[in-house]
Protein backbone atom coordinates (compact mmCIF):
# COMPACT_ATOMS: atom_id res chain seq x y z
CA UNK A 1 0.00 0.00 0.00
CA UNK A 2 1.48 3.20 -0.74
CA UNK A 3 0.08 5.23 2.24
CA UNK A 4 1.91 3.29 4.60
CA UNK A 5 5.27 0.89 5.09
CA UNK A 6 4.63 -1.65 7.73
CA UNK A 7 7.43 -3.92 9.01
CA UNK A 8 8.07 -7.06 6.68
CA UNK A 9 7.63 -9.34 9.52
CA UNK A 10 4.45 -7.87 10.92
CA UNK A 11 1.48 -10.33 10.72
CA UNK A 12 -2.15 -9.54 10.43
CA UNK A 13 -4.43 -9.71 13.05
CA UNK A 14 -6.02 -13.58 13.31
CA UNK A 15 -9.31 -11.92 13.77
CA UNK A 16 -11.78 -11.32 10.73
CA UNK A 17 -11.59 -7.47 9.94
CA UNK A 18 -13.42 -5.75 8.06
CA UNK A 19 -11.61 -4.92 4.91
CA UNK A 20 -13.57 -1.80 4.87
CA UNK A 21 -16.13 0.80 6.52
CA UNK A 22 -19.55 -0.62 6.38
CA UNK A 23 -22.00 1.60 5.18
CA UNK A 24 -24.23 2.30 8.06
CA UNK A 25 -26.24 5.14 7.67
CA UNK A 26 -29.31 3.29 8.03
CA UNK A 27 -28.19 2.36 11.31
CA UNK A 28 -27.41 6.19 12.20
CA UNK A 29 -30.60 6.98 14.67
CA UNK A 30 -29.88 3.64 16.46
CA UNK A 31 -25.99 4.31 16.81
CA UNK A 32 -26.71 8.05 17.79
CA UNK A 33 -29.23 6.94 20.45
CA UNK A 34 -26.78 4.39 21.75
CA UNK A 35 -24.13 7.07 22.05
CA UNK A 36 -26.84 9.69 23.10
CA UNK A 37 -28.19 7.35 25.98
CA UNK A 38 -24.43 6.03 26.87
CA UNK A 39 -23.82 10.12 27.13
CA UNK A 40 -26.98 11.11 28.84
CA UNK A 41 -25.96 8.48 32.04
CA UNK A 42 -22.74 10.20 32.12
CA UNK A 43 -24.33 13.58 32.20
CA UNK A 44 -26.87 12.76 35.00
CA UNK A 45 -23.87 11.03 36.73
CA UNK A 46 -21.86 14.52 36.16
CA UNK A 47 -24.76 16.44 37.23
CA UNK A 48 -25.02 14.64 40.58
CA UNK A 49 -21.09 15.35 40.55
CA UNK A 50 -21.50 18.65 40.33
CA UNK A 51 -24.34 19.15 42.93
CA UNK A 52 -22.02 17.20 45.32
CA UNK A 53 -19.17 19.38 44.03
CA UNK A 54 -20.98 22.39 44.39
CA UNK A 55 -22.30 21.12 48.03
CA UNK A 56 -18.40 21.05 48.88
CA UNK A 57 -16.45 23.78 47.91
CA UNK A 58 -19.14 25.92 46.39
CA UNK A 59 -17.82 28.88 44.40
CA UNK A 60 -14.98 29.84 46.86
CA UNK A 61 -11.15 30.62 46.15
CA UNK A 62 -10.58 27.00 46.87
CA UNK A 63 -13.22 25.83 44.11
CA UNK A 64 -11.89 28.81 41.64
CA UNK A 65 -8.51 26.86 41.77
CA UNK A 66 -9.98 23.80 41.36
CA UNK A 67 -11.78 24.16 38.64
CA UNK A 68 -8.76 26.40 36.56
CA UNK A 69 -6.60 23.33 37.58
CA UNK A 70 -8.91 20.65 35.95
CA UNK A 71 -10.17 23.17 32.97
CA UNK A 72 -6.58 23.15 31.94
CA UNK A 73 -5.85 19.48 30.78
CA UNK A 74 -9.66 19.16 30.56
CA UNK A 75 -9.41 21.39 27.59
CA UNK A 76 -6.40 20.42 25.90
CA UNK A 77 -7.49 16.96 25.95
CA UNK A 78 -10.83 18.47 23.94
CA UNK A 79 -8.97 20.63 21.87
CA UNK A 80 -6.24 17.48 20.94
CA UNK A 81 -7.85 13.99 21.67
CA UNK A 82 -11.50 14.56 20.73
CA UNK A 83 -11.14 17.49 18.70
CA UNK A 84 -8.36 18.57 15.93
CA UNK A 85 -6.43 14.71 16.64
CA UNK A 86 -10.01 12.44 16.48
CA UNK A 87 -11.00 14.98 12.93
CA UNK A 88 -7.45 14.33 11.23
CA UNK A 89 -7.25 10.83 12.33
CA UNK A 90 -10.43 8.61 11.74
CA UNK A 91 -10.49 9.87 7.75
CA UNK A 92 -7.36 8.77 7.23
CA UNK A 93 -8.29 5.78 8.83
CA UNK A 94 -11.15 4.87 7.07
CA UNK A 95 -8.65 5.26 3.81
CA UNK A 96 -6.44 2.60 5.25
CA UNK A 97 -9.68 0.40 5.75
CA UNK A 98 -11.36 1.51 2.33
CA UNK A 99 -7.74 0.39 0.61
CA UNK A 100 -8.73 -3.40 2.48
CA UNK A 101 -4.95 -3.62 4.26
CA UNK A 102 -5.58 -4.89 7.67
CA UNK A 103 -1.97 -4.73 8.48
CA UNK A 104 -1.30 -0.89 7.49
CA UNK A 105 -4.25 0.00 9.44
CA UNK A 106 -2.66 -1.77 12.59
CA UNK A 107 1.19 -0.40 11.72
CA UNK A 108 -1.12 2.79 11.33
CA UNK A 109 -2.88 2.72 14.63
CA UNK A 110 0.66 1.73 16.46
CA UNK A 111 2.70 4.26 14.93
CA UNK A 112 0.04 6.89 15.91
CA UNK A 113 0.07 5.82 19.56
CA UNK A 114 3.38 6.00 19.63
CA UNK A 115 3.81 9.64 18.45
CA UNK A 116 0.55 10.65 20.13
CA UNK A 117 2.12 8.96 23.62
CA UNK A 118 5.49 10.58 23.66
CA UNK A 119 4.79 14.00 22.68
CA UNK A 120 2.37 14.28 25.39
CA UNK A 121 4.52 12.62 27.72
CA UNK A 122 6.78 15.70 27.53
CA UNK A 123 3.77 17.97 27.46
CA UNK A 124 3.14 16.56 30.82
CA UNK A 125 6.96 16.38 31.78
CA UNK A 126 6.99 20.51 30.94
CA UNK A 127 3.44 21.19 32.39
CA UNK A 128 4.56 19.50 35.94
CA UNK A 129 7.83 20.58 36.25
CA UNK A 130 6.22 24.23 35.12
CA UNK A 131 2.89 24.48 37.08
CA UNK A 132 3.48 27.82 38.46
CA UNK A 133 3.95 28.80 34.90
CA UNK A 134 1.26 27.28 33.23
CA UNK A 135 -1.05 28.65 36.34
CA UNK A 136 0.28 32.04 35.31
CA UNK A 137 -0.33 31.78 31.44
CA UNK A 138 -4.53 29.96 32.39
CA UNK A 139 -4.64 32.27 35.26
CA UNK A 140 -3.13 35.76 35.55
CA UNK A 141 -5.91 37.43 37.42
CA UNK A 142 -4.62 35.22 40.80
CA UNK A 143 -1.13 36.07 41.10
CA UNK A 144 -2.67 39.00 43.28
CA UNK A 145 -4.22 36.40 45.42
CA UNK A 146 -0.69 34.30 46.84
CA UNK A 147 -3.01 31.57 47.96
CA UNK A 148 -5.05 31.20 45.44
CA UNK A 149 -2.25 30.48 43.11
CA UNK A 150 -0.26 28.48 45.02
CA UNK A 151 -3.22 26.39 45.18
CA UNK A 152 -3.63 26.84 41.22
CA UNK A 153 -0.22 25.44 41.13
CA UNK A 154 0.50 22.43 43.23
CA UNK A 155 -3.37 20.87 41.64
CA UNK A 156 -2.33 21.42 38.60
CA UNK A 157 0.77 19.16 39.42
CA UNK A 158 -1.70 16.16 40.35
CA UNK A 159 -4.42 17.04 37.30
CA UNK A 160 -2.02 17.54 35.01
CA UNK A 161 -1.52 14.06 33.85
CA UNK A 162 -4.90 13.46 32.83
CA UNK A 163 -4.39 14.89 29.76
CA UNK A 164 -1.93 11.94 29.14
CA UNK A 165 -4.35 9.69 30.29
CA UNK A 166 -7.46 10.79 28.66
CA UNK A 167 -6.25 11.55 25.14
CA UNK A 168 -4.87 7.97 24.89
CA UNK A 169 -8.12 6.76 25.92
CA UNK A 170 -9.73 9.35 23.27
CA UNK A 171 -7.14 8.10 20.62
CA UNK A 172 -8.91 4.32 21.24
CA UNK A 173 -12.14 5.54 21.30
CA UNK A 174 -11.54 6.72 17.95
CA UNK A 175 -10.48 3.89 16.69
CA UNK A 176 -13.52 1.47 18.91
CA UNK A 177 -15.72 4.20 17.23
CA UNK A 178 -14.40 3.82 13.30
CA UNK A 179 -15.40 0.20 13.98
CA UNK A 180 -18.75 0.84 14.94
CA UNK A 181 -18.54 0.35 18.50
CA UNK A 182 -20.25 3.31 20.17
CA UNK A 183 -21.32 2.34 23.16
CA UNK A 184 -17.53 1.09 25.16
CA UNK A 185 -16.39 5.14 24.46
CA UNK A 186 -19.60 6.96 25.16
CA UNK A 187 -19.75 5.40 28.73
CA UNK A 188 -16.36 6.01 29.44
CA UNK A 189 -16.91 9.55 30.71
CA UNK A 190 -18.79 8.26 33.93
CA UNK A 191 -15.82 6.88 35.37
CA UNK A 192 -14.52 10.56 35.73
CA UNK A 193 -17.70 11.12 37.43
CA UNK A 194 -17.87 8.42 39.91
CA UNK A 195 -14.05 9.13 40.45
CA UNK A 196 -14.87 12.47 41.91
CA UNK A 197 -18.09 11.50 43.40
CA UNK A 198 -16.19 9.49 45.53
CA UNK A 199 -13.38 11.92 46.46
CA UNK A 200 -15.57 14.61 47.34
CA UNK A 201 -17.56 11.87 49.71
CA UNK A 202 -15.46 9.95 51.18
CA UNK A 203 -11.73 11.08 50.43
CA UNK A 204 -11.71 14.36 51.47
CA UNK A 205 -11.52 13.72 55.36
CA UNK A 206 -8.16 12.14 53.91
CA UNK A 207 -6.65 15.61 53.40
CA UNK A 208 -5.39 18.46 55.00
CA UNK A 209 -7.13 20.73 52.44
CA UNK A 210 -9.85 18.54 51.17
CA UNK A 211 -9.95 20.29 48.05
CA UNK A 212 -6.94 18.56 46.50
CA UNK A 213 -8.98 15.20 47.01
CA UNK A 214 -10.56 16.23 44.06
CA UNK A 215 -7.67 16.88 41.98
CA UNK A 216 -6.45 13.36 42.89
CA UNK A 217 -9.70 12.19 41.99
CA UNK A 218 -9.29 13.57 38.49
CA UNK A 219 -6.07 11.95 38.37
CA UNK A 220 -7.04 8.29 38.61
CA UNK A 221 -9.81 8.59 36.90
CA UNK A 222 -7.78 9.13 33.40
CA UNK A 223 -6.40 5.35 34.71
CA UNK A 224 -9.79 3.66 34.65
CA UNK A 225 -10.88 5.20 32.08
CA UNK A 226 -7.93 4.07 29.53
CA UNK A 227 -8.17 0.68 30.69
CA UNK A 228 -11.77 0.06 30.56
CA UNK A 229 -10.88 0.52 26.47
CA UNK A 230 -8.00 -2.00 26.37
CA UNK A 231 -10.78 -5.20 26.30
CA UNK A 232 -12.57 -3.59 23.29
CA UNK A 233 -9.63 -2.95 21.81
CA UNK A 234 -8.19 -6.27 22.61
CA UNK A 235 -11.19 -8.58 21.01
CA UNK A 236 -10.39 -6.14 17.38
CA UNK A 237 -7.02 -7.29 18.27
CA UNK A 238 -6.12 -3.58 17.49
CA UNK A 239 -4.25 -3.10 21.05
CA UNK A 240 -2.11 -0.80 20.44
CA UNK A 241 1.88 -1.15 20.33
CA UNK A 242 3.49 2.29 20.02
CA UNK A 243 6.39 2.65 18.25
CA UNK A 244 7.72 6.35 17.47
CA UNK A 245 7.60 7.07 14.09
CA UNK A 246 7.33 10.30 12.59
CA UNK A 247 8.91 9.50 8.92
CA UNK A 248 5.68 7.18 8.75
CA UNK A 249 3.58 8.76 5.64
CA UNK A 250 -0.12 7.56 7.78
CA UNK A 251 1.42 10.17 10.96
CA UNK A 252 2.41 12.74 8.45
CA UNK A 253 -1.45 12.63 6.86
CA UNK A 254 -2.21 13.23 10.36
CA UNK A 255 -0.32 16.17 11.41
CA UNK A 256 -1.01 17.77 8.45
CA UNK A 257 -4.45 17.57 8.92
CA UNK A 258 -4.10 17.72 12.87
CA UNK A 259 -2.53 21.44 12.87
CA UNK A 260 -5.35 23.53 11.10
CA UNK A 261 -7.93 21.46 12.73
CA UNK A 262 -6.78 22.68 15.98
CA UNK A 263 -8.39 26.12 15.33
CA UNK A 264 -11.18 24.87 13.36
CA UNK A 265 -13.47 22.14 15.43
CA UNK A 266 -12.15 23.32 19.14
CA UNK A 267 -12.77 26.81 19.06
CA UNK A 268 -15.51 27.09 21.18
CA UNK A 269 -13.46 25.61 23.90
CA UNK A 270 -10.45 27.85 23.35
CA UNK A 271 -13.53 30.28 23.46
CA UNK A 272 -14.71 29.04 26.74
CA UNK A 273 -10.65 28.88 28.01
CA UNK A 274 -10.42 32.37 27.53
CA UNK A 275 -12.94 33.27 29.23
CA UNK A 276 -11.50 31.21 32.71
CA UNK A 277 -8.65 33.88 32.04
CA UNK A 278 -10.74 36.82 31.73
CA UNK A 279 -13.05 35.20 34.51
CA UNK A 280 -9.53 34.94 36.70
CA UNK A 281 -9.46 38.97 36.75
CA UNK A 282 -13.37 39.17 37.82
CA UNK A 283 -14.85 39.24 41.36
CA UNK A 284 -14.38 35.94 43.05
CA UNK A 285 -16.68 32.95 41.54
CA UNK A 286 -16.80 34.23 38.64
CA UNK A 287 -14.74 31.18 37.29
CA UNK A 288 -16.93 29.20 39.18
CA UNK A 289 -20.40 30.56 37.78
CA UNK A 290 -19.25 29.78 34.48
CA UNK A 291 -18.29 26.31 35.07
CA UNK A 292 -21.90 25.69 36.85
CA UNK A 293 -23.58 27.69 34.06
CA UNK A 294 -21.27 25.89 30.98
CA UNK A 295 -21.72 22.50 32.87
CA UNK A 296 -25.80 22.74 32.15
CA UNK A 297 -25.81 23.95 29.05
CA UNK A 298 -23.09 21.01 28.39
CA UNK A 299 -25.75 19.08 28.90
CA UNK A 300 -27.49 18.58 25.57
CA UNK A 301 -24.80 19.55 23.66
CA UNK A 302 -22.87 16.54 24.79
CA UNK A 303 -26.01 14.03 24.78
CA UNK A 304 -27.29 14.89 21.61
CA UNK A 305 -24.59 17.18 19.46
CA UNK A 306 -21.61 15.09 20.08
CA UNK A 307 -23.41 11.93 20.22
CA UNK A 308 -24.90 12.97 16.58
CA UNK A 309 -21.48 14.36 15.50
CA UNK A 310 -19.35 10.68 16.68
CA UNK A 311 -21.76 9.14 14.78
CA UNK A 312 -21.92 10.83 11.07
CA UNK A 313 -17.63 11.43 11.20
CA UNK A 314 -17.32 7.99 10.14
CA UNK A 315 -20.00 7.77 7.96
CA UNK A 316 -19.09 11.06 6.21
CA UNK A 317 -15.72 10.02 6.03
CA UNK A 318 -16.52 6.22 4.22
CA UNK A 319 -18.66 8.25 1.74
CA UNK A 320 -16.13 10.55 1.01
CA UNK A 321 -13.60 7.94 0.25
CA UNK A 322 -15.92 6.27 -2.02
CA UNK A 323 -17.19 8.96 -3.41
CA UNK A 324 -20.67 8.76 -2.35
CA UNK A 325 -21.77 12.74 -2.93
CA UNK A 326 -25.37 12.75 -2.67
CA UNK A 327 -25.21 10.14 1.01
CA UNK A 328 -22.63 12.45 2.00
CA UNK A 329 -25.13 15.47 1.71
CA UNK A 330 -28.11 13.84 2.82
CA UNK A 331 -26.35 12.40 5.86
CA UNK A 332 -25.29 15.89 6.59
CA UNK A 333 -28.68 17.13 6.12
CA UNK A 334 -30.08 14.44 8.50
CA UNK A 335 -27.86 15.67 10.89
CA UNK A 336 -29.00 18.97 10.61
CA UNK A 337 -32.43 18.57 11.20
CA UNK A 338 -31.36 16.22 14.18
CA UNK A 339 -29.24 19.05 15.91
CA UNK A 340 -32.25 21.51 15.67
CA UNK A 341 -34.98 18.93 16.63
CA UNK A 342 -33.15 18.68 19.87
CA UNK A 343 -31.28 22.30 20.54
CA UNK A 344 -33.73 24.67 19.69
CA UNK A 345 -36.28 23.38 22.88
CA UNK A 346 -33.35 22.62 24.70
CA UNK A 347 -31.80 26.48 24.34
CA UNK A 348 -35.44 27.87 25.14
CA UNK A 349 -35.96 25.45 28.22
CA UNK A 350 -32.86 26.53 29.66
CA UNK A 351 -33.37 30.80 29.70
CA UNK A 352 -36.73 30.09 31.08
CA UNK A 353 -35.92 27.43 33.80
CA UNK A 354 -32.16 28.63 34.38
CA UNK A 355 -33.19 29.73 38.15
CA UNK A 356 -35.13 26.27 39.17
CA UNK A 357 -32.52 24.20 37.61
CA UNK A 358 -29.61 26.06 39.53
CA UNK A 359 -32.03 26.32 43.02
CA UNK A 360 -32.63 22.48 42.65
CA UNK A 361 -29.47 21.29 41.37
CA UNK A 362 -26.81 23.64 43.40
CA UNK A 363 -28.00 25.45 45.94
CA UNK A 364 -27.48 23.40 49.00
CA UNK A 365 -24.01 23.66 51.43
CA UNK A 366 -21.51 26.12 50.49
CA UNK A 367 -23.41 28.03 47.55
CA UNK A 368 -25.66 30.43 48.35
CA UNK A 369 -28.71 32.37 46.59
CA UNK A 370 -26.07 35.49 45.14
CA UNK A 371 -24.29 32.54 43.50
CA UNK A 372 -27.25 30.81 42.04
CA UNK A 373 -28.48 34.38 40.43
CA UNK A 374 -25.49 34.98 38.96
CA UNK A 375 -24.87 31.29 37.11
CA UNK A 376 -28.13 31.80 35.83
CA UNK A 377 -27.22 35.17 34.13
CA UNK A 378 -24.27 33.22 32.39
CA UNK A 379 -26.47 29.83 31.79
CA UNK A 380 -29.17 31.61 29.86
CA UNK A 381 -26.47 33.59 27.63
CA UNK A 382 -24.52 30.26 26.97
CA UNK A 383 -28.12 28.88 26.08
CA UNK A 384 -28.44 32.01 23.21
CA UNK A 385 -25.43 30.13 21.39
CA UNK A 386 -26.18 26.31 22.41
CA UNK A 387 -27.87 25.59 18.74
CA UNK A 388 -24.86 27.12 17.47
CA UNK A 389 -22.54 25.23 19.44
CA UNK A 390 -24.32 22.11 18.50
CA UNK A 391 -24.36 23.04 14.89
CA UNK A 392 -20.62 23.59 15.08
CA UNK A 393 -20.09 19.79 15.95
CA UNK A 394 -22.02 18.56 13.21
CA UNK A 395 -20.62 20.93 10.00
CA UNK A 396 -16.98 20.37 11.17
CA UNK A 397 -16.87 17.03 10.37
CA UNK A 398 -17.96 17.67 7.11
CA UNK A 399 -14.51 18.94 5.75
CA UNK A 400 -12.75 17.12 7.84
CA UNK A 401 -14.24 13.73 6.23
CA UNK A 402 -12.72 15.52 3.10
CA UNK A 403 -9.43 15.99 4.63
CA UNK A 404 -10.06 19.37 4.50
CA UNK A 405 -8.66 21.41 7.55
CA UNK A 406 -7.89 24.22 6.50
CA UNK A 407 -11.22 25.72 5.82
CA UNK A 408 -12.46 25.63 9.46
CA UNK A 409 -9.07 26.73 10.70
CA UNK A 410 -9.50 30.00 9.07
CA UNK A 411 -13.06 30.36 9.88
CA UNK A 412 -12.09 29.32 14.05
CA UNK A 413 -9.55 32.13 13.92
CA UNK A 414 -12.19 34.73 12.81
CA UNK A 415 -14.70 33.32 14.91
CA UNK A 416 -12.21 33.29 18.25
CA UNK A 417 -11.34 37.09 17.12
CA UNK A 418 -14.43 38.17 16.84
CA UNK A 419 -15.00 36.58 20.70
CA UNK A 420 -12.26 38.28 21.96
CA UNK A 421 -13.12 41.51 20.61
CA UNK A 422 -16.77 41.23 21.85
CA UNK A 423 -15.35 40.29 25.33
CA UNK A 424 -13.96 43.36 25.59
CA UNK A 425 -17.07 44.71 24.20
CA UNK A 426 -19.56 43.43 26.61
CA UNK A 427 -17.40 42.45 29.89
CA UNK A 428 -17.19 46.11 31.42
CA UNK A 429 -20.71 47.03 31.07
CA UNK A 430 -21.86 44.34 32.87
CA UNK A 431 -18.76 44.77 34.84
CA UNK A 432 -20.09 48.23 35.32
CA UNK A 433 -23.42 48.30 35.72
CA UNK A 434 -24.75 45.40 37.42
CA UNK A 435 -21.52 43.46 38.61
CA UNK A 436 -22.00 40.53 36.00
CA UNK A 437 -18.83 40.89 33.72
CA UNK A 438 -18.60 36.89 33.54
CA UNK A 439 -22.56 37.73 31.88
CA UNK A 440 -20.69 39.59 29.22
CA UNK A 441 -18.06 36.72 28.63
CA UNK A 442 -20.80 34.15 28.25
CA UNK A 443 -22.63 36.25 25.38
CA UNK A 444 -19.37 37.29 23.60
CA UNK A 445 -18.74 32.86 23.73
CA UNK A 446 -22.01 32.68 22.42
CA UNK A 447 -21.66 35.21 19.11
CA UNK A 448 -18.41 33.88 18.53
CA UNK A 449 -20.19 30.42 17.80
CA UNK A 450 -22.90 31.82 16.08
CA UNK A 451 -20.59 33.08 13.80
CA UNK A 452 -18.46 30.02 13.39
CA UNK A 453 -21.70 27.61 12.95
CA UNK A 454 -22.81 30.75 9.71
CA UNK A 455 -19.61 30.24 8.11
CA UNK A 456 -19.15 26.65 7.83
CA UNK A 457 -22.55 25.95 6.85
CA UNK A 458 -22.45 29.24 3.89
CA UNK A 459 -18.87 27.62 3.09
CA UNK A 460 -20.66 24.04 2.53
CA UNK A 461 -23.57 24.99 0.66
CA UNK A 462 -20.66 27.61 -1.51
CA UNK A 463 -18.64 24.47 -2.48
CA UNK A 464 -21.96 22.38 -2.89
CA UNK A 465 -20.59 19.40 -0.75
CA UNK A 466 -24.16 19.96 0.79
CA UNK A 467 -27.58 21.39 -0.32
CA UNK A 468 -30.45 21.27 1.52
CA UNK A 469 -33.01 18.43 0.54
CA UNK A 470 -36.81 18.71 0.46
CA UNK A 471 -39.21 19.82 3.57
CA UNK A 472 -37.13 22.17 5.59
CA UNK A 473 -40.39 24.58 5.17
CA UNK A 474 -42.88 22.03 7.06
CA UNK A 475 -39.80 21.19 9.39
CA UNK A 476 -39.08 24.45 10.31
CA UNK A 477 -42.64 25.60 11.04
CA UNK A 478 -43.32 22.32 12.91
CA UNK A 479 -40.20 23.01 14.97
CA UNK A 480 -41.20 26.59 15.58
CA UNK A 481 -44.77 25.45 16.56
CA UNK A 482 -43.97 23.01 18.91
CA UNK A 483 -41.17 24.88 20.88
CA UNK A 484 -43.81 27.67 21.50
CA UNK A 485 -45.99 25.36 22.99
CA UNK A 486 -43.41 23.82 24.87
CA UNK A 487 -42.00 27.89 26.59
CA UNK A 488 -46.00 28.90 26.94
CA UNK A 489 -46.50 25.67 28.94
CA UNK A 490 -42.77 26.08 31.02
CA UNK A 491 -44.09 29.92 31.70
CA UNK A 492 -47.24 28.71 32.89
CA UNK A 493 -45.74 26.52 35.22
CA UNK A 494 -43.43 28.90 36.67
CA UNK A 495 -42.81 30.02 40.00
CA UNK A 496 -41.10 32.97 41.96
CA UNK A 497 -37.46 32.04 42.81
CA UNK A 498 -38.36 33.33 46.35
CA UNK A 499 -40.98 30.54 45.95
CA UNK A 500 -38.17 28.14 44.89
CA UNK A 501 -35.73 29.15 47.27
CA UNK A 502 -38.68 28.38 50.26
CA UNK A 503 -38.89 25.19 49.41
CA UNK A 504 -36.68 22.05 50.44
CA UNK A 505 -35.11 19.55 48.11
CA UNK A 506 -37.80 17.24 47.62
CA UNK A 507 -40.22 19.90 46.48
CA UNK A 508 -38.00 21.63 44.06
CA UNK A 509 -37.57 18.31 42.53
CA UNK A 510 -40.83 17.30 42.07
CA UNK A 511 -41.64 20.84 40.76
CA UNK A 512 -38.79 20.47 38.44
CA UNK A 513 -39.95 17.24 37.18
CA UNK A 514 -43.19 18.25 36.36
CA UNK A 515 -42.15 21.35 34.66
CA UNK A 516 -40.14 19.38 32.01
CA UNK A 517 -42.48 16.29 31.93
CA UNK A 518 -45.39 19.36 31.12
CA UNK A 519 -42.73 21.23 28.69
CA UNK A 520 -41.48 17.79 26.53
CA UNK A 521 -45.39 16.24 26.72
CA UNK A 522 -46.13 19.67 24.79
CA UNK A 523 -43.73 19.81 22.78
CA UNK A 524 -44.18 16.43 21.49
CA UNK A 525 -48.05 16.66 21.63
CA UNK A 526 -47.35 19.49 19.06
CA UNK A 527 -45.41 17.55 16.88
CA UNK A 528 -47.77 14.77 16.21
CA UNK A 529 -50.59 17.00 15.86
CA UNK A 530 -48.76 18.08 13.11
CA UNK A 531 -47.39 15.41 11.51
CA UNK A 532 -44.00 14.34 13.07
CA UNK A 533 -43.23 10.60 13.48
CA UNK A 534 -40.39 8.60 14.14
CA UNK A 535 -39.70 7.42 10.73
CA UNK A 536 -39.16 10.76 9.50
CA UNK A 537 -35.75 10.57 11.89
CA UNK A 538 -34.43 6.64 11.60
CA UNK A 539 -32.68 6.98 8.32
CA UNK A 540 -31.01 9.78 6.18
CA UNK A 541 -33.24 8.15 3.27
CA UNK A 542 -36.31 8.94 5.01
CA UNK A 543 -36.12 12.60 4.69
Amino acid sequence: MSESSPEPDQKAPAGPLPDKIPDTSHGLLRASALVGSMTMMSRILGLVRDVVIAAFVGATANADAFFVAFKIPNFLRRLFAEGAFSQAFVPVLADYKQDGSIVAVKALIDRVAGVLGGSLLLVTSLAIIAAPLVATLFAPGFLDQPLKFQLTSEMIRITFPYLLLISMTGFCGAILNSFGRFAVPAFTPVFLNLSLIFAATVAAPWFEEPVFALAWGVFFAGFIQLLFQVPSLYRLELVPRPKWDTRDKGVRRILKLMVPALFGVSVSQINLLLDTVLASFLPTGSVSWLYYSDRLAELPLGVFGIAIATVILPNLSSHSAASREGKFSLTLDWAMRSVLLIGVPAAVALVILSEPILITLFQYGELGAEDVAMSSLSLQAYSLGLVAFMMVKVLAPAYYARKDTTTPMKIGIVAMVVNMVLNLVLVFPFMHYWNAGHVGLALATSGAACLNAGLLLRGLLRDGVYHAHGGWGSYTLRLVLATTGMAATLVLLGDETATWLAWDWQRRALQLALACVAGAGAYLAVHLVLGTRLRHLRTPSAL
